[in-house]
């Protein structure tokens, strides 16, 4: 892959469909490198979820084996051992750390894997965006009321919160994190089901993959993002 085609994606505006480039090993010849027993593939672009004792971390996975991957965070690498991998479809890989430089790291998988399956996997929710089990206390508002609440995940799409509120399917709201903390600002949102007290919300706008990554290691990690 050329220079040129790895920037063709600017931090944070990567696309929602990976779009896969089977890497020639012909450079390697050239060089006389012959180290690389497992064919590697590169993914252009696959984000998914890291999870370790920290918390749950996007990342977008750029180059993957049958023994490792590297992956693409936003911020610095979270640590523990061992860090799991979750793929949007649903599929866990348990990995080791092995190195970072910058914003990449380098991880070996656990057990071998299927390079194959692992790109076309399938799972029960297979269109499903990146869902993090993040909690943390909002406010939301309408016109006529504000009520506190906590939001129990979080995707780029929406989120699901509790709150003793009452509000109506399709009900315009807005969201904001408590005493003017900076995690959300004023994020406009509509009900899409409700249950009991717990509620479904999508987003006017959908947070980039760069704003949803660092504001899930902000409200876990803060370390990371310095």
């Amino acid at each position: 892959m050329t220079e040129a085609a790895s920037n063709t994606h600017a931090e944070g505006e990567w696309p929602d469909k990976a779009a896969l480039v089977q890497e020639s090993d012909t450079a390697d010849a050239a060089s006389g490198d012959e180290s690389r027993v497992a064919p590697r593939i590169t993914l252009l672009i696959r984000a998914a979820k890291l999870v370790s004792s920290h918390g749950e971390f996007v990342g977008v996975i750029r180059d993957v084996s049958e023994t490792g991957v590297c992956i693409r965070l936003f911020h610095k690498a979270p640590k523990g051992d061992p860090i799991e991998l979750h793929m949007p479809g649903g599929k866990v890989y348990e990995l080791k750390s092995v190195w970072e430089r910058d914003k990449e790291s380098g991880y070996e998988f656990a057990e071998s894997v299927d390079v194959t399956q692992l790109i076309n996997e399938v799972g029960e929710f297979p269109k499903r965006g990146l869902r993090l089990g993040v909690c943390f206390p909002v406010r939301v508002k309408t016109l006529t009321q504000s009520c506190e609440a906590v939001v129990m995940n979080l995707s780029q799409q929406g989120a699901r919160f509790e709150c003793e509120g009452l509000f109506a399917i399709d009900q315009s709201l807005r969201i904001e994190s408590l005493d003017g903390g900076f995690e959300l600002k004023d994020v406009r949102a509509k009900v899409r089901w409700r249950k009991d007290n717990e509620y479904g919300v999508v987003f006017d706008d959908t947070l980039n993959l760069s704003d949803f990554a660092r504001l899930a290691a902000r409200l876990q990690c803060p370390d990371l993002l310095s």
